[in-house]
Formats: structure tokens, C-alpha cells, sequence
């Protein structure tokens, strides 16, 4: 897989108007409402190729996964501790490689969200 190079690690400007219209909502606020169903035997998440992490120079999925899934192992390998997954989506959409594989959990697992 190749590499990629340019703007894909540039921070792109959001316009006012969308700006204006986001909600004062805190991630930290949220996540305790959460209740996690989780399953020990089959994980939902994993990396593809360690390969492709390897030379991934910025590594995106450290930081911009809400809830800090991915950690870097003293081996140098992306770790993924998906037990604390709430399935956002985000790593699949910060990773520039797709080297994420993810599916829902399997029936009766995963994050189940409170709202109200």
C-alpha cells in the first residue's frame, strides 16, 4: 500500500456557519452515560497490516479516537484495547491508510447509548 503524501495531515478550517451550529456538547459528558456490553471472545476492531503502522509517520488514530482505543506498545505496534470502543467510527475515518478493520459487534455486544 502506498503511502500518502500532501495534505492529509494539514488541519482543515470548518466554516462559521457550520462552527455556529454545533452543539456546546462535551465527549466527557457523554461517555458516562454509556453502558458497554463487551465481548471477550471476539474483537470488532483490529489493524490490517502492522506493517502499514509501522511506517505511518503521524500515527492519527493516538489521538484522534475519543476515547483512547489505540495506544502505541513498547514494541512499536499499535495496540487496540476495543473493550472501550463506542463505536464512533472515527479511527476508520482518521486512519489515512483504511488499515483499520472494523465491523459491528455481534448481537447483544457493543455500546449501548442512553439518551435523555
Amino acid at each position: 500500500m502506498a503511502m500518502k503524501t500532501g495534505d492529509a495531515f494539514e488541519p482543515k478550517q470548518i466554516s462559521d456557519q457550520l462552527r455556529e451550529s454545533l452543539p456546546d456538547v462535551y465527549v466527557d459528558d457523554l461517555l458516562v452515560t454509556l453502558k458497554y456490553f463487551i465481548d471477550e471472545e471476539e474483537s470488532h476492531l483490529w489493524i490490517e497490516e502492522h506493517e502499514v503502522c509501522t511506517r505511518c509517520e503521524h500515527k492519527p488514530c493516538l489521538y484522534f479516537c475519543p476515547v483512547g482505543v489505540y495506544t502505541l506498545g513498547s514494541d512499536g505496534k499499535i495496540q487496540v484495547a476495543y473493550q472501550s470502543c463506542v463505536e464512533c467510527g472515527s479511527c476508520r475515518v482518521a486512519c489515512p491508510y483504511t488499515n483499520i478493520g472494523w465491523v459491528l459487534p455481534r448481537g447483544g455486544f457493543g455500546v449501548a447509548y442512553k439518551f435523555g
